[in-house]
C-alpha cells in the first residue's frame, strides 16, 4: 500500500525547488557556495538547469546526487497548484518551508513503504498502516497541516516503530535460480 503516493522525483513537474530551497557549500560536491532561498545560478527561467549535461564534470556532483523523493512536485501541484515562486516570490519561504516539511514526510513514507515488505505480525501492520495513513492525510497536505507536521510526533513514533522492527525474526531471501 502505497496510497498512490510516488516518492520518485519527476523534476519536469516541478518548479526546481531544490534549486532555490537548499543551501550548498563549495566542496567537492559543489562549485559555490549557495544560500537557501537564493536561486542557483546555473537555473533558467523555464526551470531548467544549464549546465545539467555536465553536472558532474563541473564541480555539481551534489546536484546528481540529490532526491526530493517526490517531495518537489507535490510541493507544487497539490499545495501551491496556482503558485510560480519565480512569479510570486513573497510566497517562496512558505514554499520552501514547505518542501523540507514535504521532504520529512516523503522520508518517513520511504521507511514505512519498505517495512510493510517486511514479515509484519499483524500488531505490526496494523501500526505501520496507521502511521501512513497519518502521513497521508484524506484532505491533502496544505502549507499549514505541513507546518504542524513540523510539531508533531510522528517522526519520533515512527522511529521507535522502525527500530522495534529489529527484532523481527531473521529471514531469509532465497536466490532465484
Amino acid at each position: 500500500m502505497n496510497d498512490g503516493v510516488s516518492l520518485k522525483a519527476d523534476c519536469s513537474q516541478c518548479q526546481a525547488l531544490c534549486c532555490v530551497a537548499l543551501a550548498f557549500d563549495r566542496s567537492d560536491m559543489f562549485a559555490i557556495d549557495k544560500p537557501a532561498g537564493v536561486a542557483c545560478p546555473n537555473l533558467t527561467p523555464d526551470y531548467g538547469c544549464k549546465i545539467h549535461a555536465k553536472l558532474g564534470e563541473l564541480g555539481f556532483s551534489g546536484c546528481q546526487r540529490y532526491d526530493c523523493l517526490g517531495a518537489g512536485q507535490r510541493i507544487v501541484n497539490e499545495v501551491f497548484p496556482d503558485i510560480d515562486w519565480m512569479k510570486a516570490t513573497l510566497h517562496l519561504p512558505v514554499i520552501m518551508e514547505s518542501f523540507a516539511a514535504m521532504r520529512k514526510v516523503h522520508e518517513l513514507l520511504e521507511l514505512l513503504f519498505t517495512a510493510q515488505k517486511l514479515p509484519l505480525s499483524r500488531k505490526d501492520g496494523a501500526t505501520c498502516l496507521q502511521l501512513i495513513a497519518e502521513l497521508s492525510p484524506a484532505s491533502g497536505w496544505q502549507a499549514e497541516t505541513l507546518r504542524e507536521f513540523g510539531d508533531s510526533d510522528i517522526r519520533q513514533r515512527v522511529d521507535v516503530f522502525v527500530k522495534g522492527l529489529r527484532n523481527l525474526p531473521k529471514f531469509r531471501i532465497q536466490a532465484q535460480k
